[in-house]
């Protein structure tokens, strides 16, 4: 009964936070980007910019079983193959599951050039920069991934609608000092990026 009443409860933590995740970013972070290696941009002054450093968010969701399963019918637009049951089955004895990652999973940039995560997968994800990889704001997840501290940056309160990038959506972030950098999934904390910038 008891086991019952913890994953009822931890279902709907994950089907709020999943239904709450159907915003797509505002303005022009939504933009859809053909599959290159690198696109160029044109900084504020007119002039060339550096290449931007393409980031793939990729997941592998089955929309009939994870739509199901989170009583949302938009938690998963595109398919993939993995069944809900099987995602939590992994997710639980690995703290991960692979087809749920950023691609490539570390960079080395230079201050100006310009991170573009582009999601191609099924799911909304954010691409959010943290100080240390933890959690995310889902604690269904969280626990399965064994990840009880939640990043600060990844908080609800910290979060904006333009964080969330939706199926075929874009989010832009500029490197605007050197060091060590890290990026993670809100949503999906074992999702992460660590670049050298210089």
């Amino acid at each position: 009964m008891k086991v019952r009443v913890f994953c009822a409860v931890a279902l709907a933590a994950f089907m709020i936070a999943c239904g709450r995740n159907n915003v797509a970013p505002a303005g022009d972070l939504v933009t859809p980007v053909a599959p290159s290696a690198a696109v160029t941009t044109i900084n504020a002054l007119g002039t060339p910019g550096r290449e931007n450093v393409v980031v793939n968010m990729q997941d592998a969701c089955d929309p009939d079983t994870f739509n199901q399963a989170l009583g949302n019918p938009d938690a998963c637009v595109r398919g993939g193959g993995v069944k809900f049951d099987q995602f939590v089955a992994e997710l639980t004895r690995l703290g991960f599951i692979e087809p749920w990652h950023f691609a490539a999973p570390t960079a080395n940039v230079r201050v100006g050039q310009t991170f573009e995560a582009v999601n191609r997968g099924g799911e909304v994800h954010t691409f959010t920069q943290v100080a240390e990889f933890g959690g995310g704001f889902v604690p269904f997840l969280n626990d399965l991934a064994h990840l009880p501290n939640v990043a600060p940056e990844c908080r609800p309160e910290a979060l904006d609608a333009d964080d969330f990038v939706a199926p075929g959506g874009t989010y832009r972030e500029t490197v605007d000092h050197t060091g060590q950098l890290k990026f993670q999934c809100c949503i999906h904390p074992w999702m992460r990026l660590e670049a050298s910038s210089r």
